[in-house]
């Protein structure tokens, strides 16, 4: 190889791409086959119960008044159906639905075509609503509250504003950061709805339907172990089941029963708590190298040799709603559960410290909760305890 072909390889800016993990909540290019499972009702659309009781109801109500139903907002981590229901709402509303997202759009014409293209009670689905550009973003403003949208045509003296009338359309918005979302936007959705995890009982329902879906068997006991190791998220549910079909076609008898759950999960080292081996090897690192920390971000990234963006928005949310990390001004903690996961005694000195600034933490909270007993007394016997209602 010639010097200038050795100095070509070495001095590209290669992007270096982390290796998907089986349990991470983003779409990957292997979960293509989850469009074909995707519950097309509410009546197969497992959890989230109190959002489809909801839904429902103004769903109902629209149609009975022969409206478009208002737009809807659905926020919350990835995996959880946002998308899913999108598509449920626009099958009830008996409306056709056009699906993008935010980054897609990049200037305001697109969106323009986008809007003068639908039909009466159309639904427009935008995934990432929160990545939308600011000045795409202002020509939803007039077309969400009053359904027209205003062009400019021709440039310089001779430019003139030109406004069209829109059908009226639904805009359904899907983020998993409610809080990067405008004000103004935010405040022209109707409907909004944070999407929780799942139960473990719920996650079974889906698995269940999904395996009679992939006409694959899962009896009862495999069924209760495998939801339990899905961090409550459908998508990497039904990505698991995919797995243990493999393992059940290749090493069992084409039943997905406990004991082919246990020898695939172990496989793909997955815990019994649902974590990985990166998350492991995060929470060692924390344990071994820093007793337990507190270890900034950068140095974990550097440590475990995971992009910081990675450790942040992947592996410490299910780690700090678990109760084995903890985010302080100084840095990552470890904490007592985390050590108890990793089957290590965590130091004696630490324990102590963290039973202090938990014990001092109560104290402000009980102060603060005195103060306001003592004002709302005040406020009480200002007012006349004969002029109060009190709640049987």
């Amino acid at each position: 190889m010639n010097d200038s072909g050795f100095y070509s390889i070495f001095n590209q800016d290669y992007d270096i791409e982390q290796e998907p993990r089986l349990v991470d909540r983003e779409l990957r290019s292997d979960d293509k086959f989850e469009g074909a499972l995707r519950p097309k009702s509410f009546e197969h659309f497992y959890g989230q119960q109190k959002i489809k009781e909801n839904l429902q109801i103004f769903i109902e109500a629209a149609k009975s008044r022969n409206e478009a139903l208002d737009h809807v907002l659905l926020y919350g981590p990835p995996g959880l159906g946002k998308t899913t229901l999108a598509g449920i709402i626009a099958q009830n509303m008996n409306s056709d639905i056009r699906i993008t997202s935010g980054p897609a759009i990049e200037r305001q014409g697109d969106l323009v075509a986008l809007l003068t293209n639908l039909q009466e009670h159309d639904v427009l689905f935008i995934d990432e609503i929160h990545r939308l550009n600011y000045q795409v973003e202002e020509i939803l403003y007039p077309a969400m509250e009053d359904y027209i949208v205003d062009i400019i045509i021709g440039k310089g003296p001779s430019a003139r504003s030109i406004r069209l009338d829109l059908p009226h359309f639904t805009l359904i918005g899907a983020t998993t950061r409610a809080g990067l979302l405008s004000a103004p936007l935010r405040d022209r959705f109707g409907m909004v709805h944070r999407l929780e995890l799942y139960e473990p009982d719920e996650v079974a329902q889906i698995i269940k339907h999904n395996a009679e879906l992939l006409n694959v068997g899962i009896d009862a006991q495999g069924l209760a172990i495998l939801s339990t190791r899905c961090r409550g998220t459908p998508r990497i549910a039904i990505r698991l089941l995919r797995r243990m079909r493999d393992f059940a076609q290749v090493k069992g008898r084409g039943l997905i029963d406990s004991e082919v759950v246990e020898v695939g999960l172990k496989a793909l080292e997955i815990d019994a708590q649902g974590l990985d081996n990166t998350d492991r090897n995060l929470l060692s690192v924390m344990a071994n190298n820093f007793r337990g920390g507190p270890v900034g971000l950068d140095t974990l990234a550097a440590m475990t040799g995971e992009d910081p963006k990675t450790i942040e928005d992947v592996c410490e949310p299910y780690l700090m709603q678990q109760g084995f990390i903890a985010k302080t001004p100084r840095g990552r903690i470890l904490m007592e559960q985390g050590w108890r996961h990793l089957n290590l005694i965590p130091p004696a000195d630490l324990l102590s410290k963290n039973a202090t600034e938990n014990n001092n933490e109560n104290k402000t909270e009980s102060k603060v909760e005195n103060n306001i007993e003592v004002t709302k007394a005040t406020e009480y016997t200002q007012l006349g305890f004969n002029q109060l209602d009190f709640d049987t």
